[in-house]
């Protein structure tokens, strides 16, 4: 590295993202072109990226808008999507992800990017940066579109861990309240349990033991709780955050994902069916680029790892350019913010349910 390049990463903005430039399906190409077009938009955020470096010097070289942005650390391992968590804990200490991740824990950025094994990830993040004093299962979030104003829900967890009792479940509600604020910008969010239906009597044992958790902690913590909802509700304006297990919500995520591949599929077969098929697509164009625009599921993509000290956000595996953007923007937004000194300062003792400490743990109007 030049003394020239060191200078201009010396007076770069100090918005620091940590990419792991190897994970992902499309590999580092995709990467660094997603980073390039942040960079382009966004002229206060800067690049610490980890990978073979040979490779990423080509790849930064092509892309005028990342020059004196990108500060370029070596890693030779690379976390394969096939790859056992425990595997990668135990001999991943060379690998771009792990280094990625460090980035974070030695304060040298302030959240980490990643597109690859998403169970190696989580791994690597809690064992790391370690979990907030009292979280006892951290959680995934994602921007869920939305009929609401700003156009998302919060929905977690959706794949940290498949397990989740009412005390669990209590603490993703309190952690997605936190996030909606600072990453929706909504002033008391309101707040659906997922159940199979919205009666009170309904759903395991642990779901109306967390009902009631839920329901008791809203005032003070400064939440509306709207109480159980269904799957049809998580796309609509009657929530803001809707709070689940991670078995449920990974597999209500990929349904959804699925579901809007297959609308979009056959929407394109459908006006390319015939000549004049093609004559009302022609016609339709702008409106059928806007929905096109709407249901893109890259627009949503990244999803937030809570209950961390430090802020990991999780990039579909498949991102191309477009996608690795879209995480980079929900990193940088939360990063300004200050998300994760807001919900460290807010997260309680996992046992506190009384008022001051429903209160802290929740953040009140601010966090």
């Amino acid at each position: 590295m030049t003394e020239e390049h060191l200078q201009e990463l010396r007076a770069a903005p100090r918005t620091v993202i940590s990419v792991d430039a190897m994970g992902g399906d499309r590999g580092p190409a995709a990467v660094v072109a997603g980073i390039a077009l942040s960079a382009a938009k966004n002229p206060d955020i800067r690049f610490i990226l980890h990978g073979q470096r040979d490779e990423l010097e080509k790849l930064v070289a092509r892309r005028k808008p990342l020059r004196g942005r990108v500060e370029i650390r070596h890693a030779d391992g690379v976390v394969t999507m096939d790859a056992k968590p425990s595997h990668v804990m135990r001999h991943g200490q060379d690998t771009s992800m792990w280094s990625a991740i460090d980035s974070v824990r030695h304060g040298e950025a302030t959240v980490a990017v990643s597109c690859g094994n998403t169970g190696a990830l989580m791994l690597l993040s809690i064992m790391r940066l370690r979990k907030l004093p009292g979280v006892n299962r951290p959680a995934i979030a994602c921007l869920w579109p939305s009929r609401n104003p700003g156009g998302f829900n919060v929905m977690l967890d959706v794949g940290a861990d498949v397990r989740a009792d009412e005390r669990d479940l209590l603490q993703y509600a309190l952690m997605g309240t936190s996030y909606a604020r600072n990453g929706l910008g909504l002033d008391r969010p309101r707040v659906g349990l997922l159940n199979v239906g919205t009666e009170e009597n309904k759903g395991r044992a642990e779901l109306k033991a967390a009902h009631d958790l839920i329901e008791a902690a809203a005032e003070e913590a400064n939440y509306s709780f709207v109480g159980f909802v269904e799957g049809g509700d998580i796309p609509s304006s009657k929530v803001d955050v809707i709070v689940t297990d991670g078995f449920t919500g990974n597999v209500a995520l990929k349904t959804g994902e699925g579901t809007a591949k297959l609308l979009g599929d056959f929407m394109r077969e459908a006006f390319t069916a015939t000549p004049l098929s093609k004559v009302a697509a022609l016609l339709a164009y702008t409106s059928l680029r806007r929905l096109k625009k709407r249901m893109d599921p890259r627009r949503a993509n990244g999803g937030v790892f809570l209950g961390l000290n430090g802020t990991v956000v999780k990039s579909h595996g498949s991102s191309d350019a477009t996608g690795v953007s879209a995480a980079v923007k929900l990193a940088f937004e939360l990063a300004q913010s200050g998300f994760t000194e807001r919900l460290a300062a807010r997260v309680a003792a996992s046992n506190a349910t009384g008022p001051e400490a429903l209160r802290e743990l929740a953040g009140g109007r601010k966090g």
